[in-house]
């Protein structure tokens, strides 16, 4: 069997005062989709902020394809202590904001194009080739030279889909993909996620849907006030709750 792409132990983040995650262990195997849901406020984004680096973890272990990330310092003074590693871990995890952070003065090609050519140092002429394919993956390939503003929030985050998948990641994380969109560009946008789970891509994916989650995940974690309340296939979580929060969260948020 092989290692998972990322695993996470025990981890614990603090902001002050403020216990936002108090030991979540989560493990994402190679092909799977792994969903995380919760009220606001019960540390989703933080985790996979956690989960990529961009935010420093107090006490806990990550781990990338079996490697684990090197700290140095303890509690509120940890950080990675291997930059080589840190900026290898980020490029092999890309994630996919809630704001499509798009560069505005670039095309939608020059967009997707911009992190496999300055960062991974590729070739720039096989980069545009595969960034005019992803484009075309996620449905959006006649836009290739216009910018973001031309572009509904629908179509502008199938780009920052696309950008993703130029840099041949490892992993996906999406950070709550849906939530800026109205419902008719949400569901083109679940299509495209949909599309990928189903290609077997390794993603962890935040999200307020409660449909989408039941239907590309392969397993479903429940968070609530930086703890798992509980966790399981899709089929169980939704179908046949344990938890009365989680009970109480579903009869809010899902439908059916």
């Amino acid at each position: 069997m092989t290692d998972p792409v990322i695993e996470i132990r025990n981890l614990h983040k603090s902001y002050g005062d403020l216990e936002v995650l108090k030991g979540v262990d989560i493990t994402a195997p190679q092909g799977h989709v792994i969903s995380l849901i919760g009220s606001s406020g019960s540390g989703k984004s933080t985790l996979l902020r956690c989960a990529n680096l961009l935010e420093d973890s107090q006490q806990g272990d990550i781990l990338f394809n079996g490697e684990p990330v090197v700290w140095k310092g303890k509690g509120a003074n940890r950080q990675p202590g291997d930059r080589a590693q840190m900026i290898r871990i980020r490029t092999n995890l890309s994630m996919v904001f809630q704001q499509f952070n798009l560069w505005s003065h670039m095309t939608i090609l020059e967009n997707v194009m911009e992190a496999p050519v300055t960062v991974l140092k590729r070739d720039k002429a096989e980069v545009e080739e595969s960034a005019r394919r992803y484009l075309d993956k996620v449905g959006i390939g006649d836009k290739c030279d216009v910018y973001p503003a031309q572009l509904s929030g629908g179509q502008q985050q199938r780009a920052a889909i696309a950008r993703g998948l130029c840099m041949e990641p490892k992993a996906l994380l999406f950070d709550e993909p849906t939530s800026a969109l109205d419902p008719e560009l949400e569901q083109e946008v679940v299509k495209v996620i949909k599309d990928l789970a189903a290609e077997g891509r390794t993603m962890l994916v935040v999200t307020h849907d409660m449909k989408m989650a039941r239907d590309i995940s392969d397993h479903v974690v429940f968070l609530h006030q930086g703890l798992i309340e509980e966790q399981g296939p899709p089929a169980e979580l939704f179908g046949a709750p344990k938890s009365e929060r989680l009970r109480g969260f579903l009869s809010v948020t899902q439908t059916v």
